[in-house]
């Protein structure tokens, strides 16, 4: 497979100013973090954009927790694929409640799509990669999809300090296509040009594999209930303390109504004060009621989640280092476990920082599998070339690096490395916060 190629990555590139007066270790007033996104893909462009997290601490007595944060990020390649959103946290709005609200259009011209249940959906990465002699298309294991997504999340206290009811709204809106081959083509040399070729998601669709009442997407309400137990002494990056939730996800929407349960469960050991600390994630998300289009299989569940990503498992925000979507089913399972050490911290322009390195193993499988109905496959076609029953475990490994401000704007880059061919090559992946 024909590697996404990245020129520049200034992403690593830091640049932060503060409205802050003092320069004391204990931060008030207004800081805001800023950092700028530049990168090239051979097939979807130029990546152009920033983002940004405002943090108002006041006084300093909440420190280093805060009293509101803002996030916003606008990147967007040149052939139209983005992420444009906007995102809100605060405790302290509304007295009592944890208010969080999240606004995100987020279209993606060619996002992955391997098919369901692990290793039984065959992945042959010969027929995306040009140089191979069985090569198809580069975008064979793509597909195109634009989400547009609101939603709002409340969190309270019940009787105990530590336990929390959890409620909330979401608004999601899938627009799904196979890829634009003739949109990545224009300005390419004739060595570049995509081919004009069945991809995985159009035999998908062609075998009723996907169906037609959800091939295109869909709109879809949902509330958010849940428990939530947090203990953590830092929400940013605990050095101890429990984090545990179940949360259910109810889906009413134009084709589909189903019920998704999420149980995480995290906790965190302090090893050497301030220092170094081992954390460790473990959750499942399955559908257990209702039926489901096949696009929101791998939509993750969580009371609270920072980050733009809802795909799994898989990618940077579940299984790192396996390939995004590689595992879709109708639940899944999975495993997070790393150390956390805290080698630096240091003052520059007037704010507190550290960096930390952190070695990680990540764990992943289908539990329960989507029902796969091949009888419309035609007689043709090899079937072992697209289907086993081999579904296993999903091993990888990495390790990554922070830089943190405040203690709460965090840039993570981490590289995740697959134990089977099967499930990608090396991965890295440039971002904000903690993992979990």
């Amino acid at each position: 497979m024909k590697k996404v190629l990245i020129v520049l990555i200034t992403c690593i590139t830091l640049i932060a100013t503060s409205f802050a007066q003092d320069s004391t270790d204990v931060k008030t007033g207004w800081n805001i973090g800023l950092l700028p996104v530049v990168s090239y893909n051979s097939d979807l462009g130029f990546q152009y954009g920033g983002l940004t997290n405002i943090y108002y601490y006041g006084d300093g007595k909440v420190y280093p927790k805060y009293y509101h944060s803002i996030y916003a990020e606008i990147s967007r390649y040149t052939k139209g694929s983005g992420i444009f959103r906007l995102f809100y946290d605060s405790e302290y709005l509304i007295p009592g409640v944890r208010l969080t609200a999240d606004l995100l259009y987020m279209p993606e011209q060619a996002v992955d799509f391997f098919g369901f249940n692990g290793y039984n959906a065959v992945y042959n990465s010969n027929w995306a990669e040009p140089n191979s002699p069985d090569y198809v298309s580069r975008m064979f294991y793509k597909q195109e999809r634009n989400i547009m997504r609101f939603k709002i999340d409340f969190r309270g206290r019940l009787f105990h300090d530590n336990l929390s009811w959890a409620l909330g709204y979401t608004f999601l809106n899938f627009d799904i296509s196979t890829v634009d081959i003739n949109k990545l083509n224009e300005g390419k040399t004739e060595e570049d040009t995509l081919p004009d070729a069945s991809l995985l998601y159009d035999k998908y669709v062609n075998w009723g594999l996907i169906g037609e009442n959800e091939k295109n997407g869909g709109w879809h309400h949902a509330l958010k209930t849940g428990l939530v137990y947090d203990s953590r002494d830092n929400e940013a990056c605990p050095m101890s303390g429990i984090w545990t939730e179940a949360v259910l996800f109810n889906s009413i929407g134009e084709d589909f109504n189903f019920g998704k349960l999420a149980i995480t469960h995290r906790q965190y050991f302090t090893i050497i004060e301030n220092d170094l600390s081992f954390a460790y994630r473990l959750g499942y998300q399955g559908i257990v009621w209702g039926e489901a289009p096949f696009y929101m299989y791998p939509y993750m569940v969580y009371s609270y989640m920072p980050s733009s990503t809802i795909d799994g498992l898989g990618g940077a925000k579940s299984v790192r280092g396996l390939i995004r979507n590689r595992v879709v089913s109708k639940s899944v399972a999975f495993a997070n476990l790393e150390f956390r050490c805290k080698f630096w911290r240091f003052k520059f322009i007037n704010q507190n920082w550290y960096m930390a390195f952190s070695p990680f193993t990540d764990i992943g499988r289908s539990i329960s599998l989507v029902d796969i109905d091949k009888s419309n496959i035609p007689e043709g076609i090899n079937r072992d070339n697209y289907f086993s029953d081999d579904e296993d475990f999903h091993f990888t490994y990495g390790a990554g690096l922070h830089v943190a401000m405040n203690e709460n704007f965090v840039i993570a880059a981490d590289i995740g490395i697959p134990f089977k061919a099967a499930d990608g090559q090396m991965s890295i992946y440039i971002g904000m916060n903690w993992l979990f």
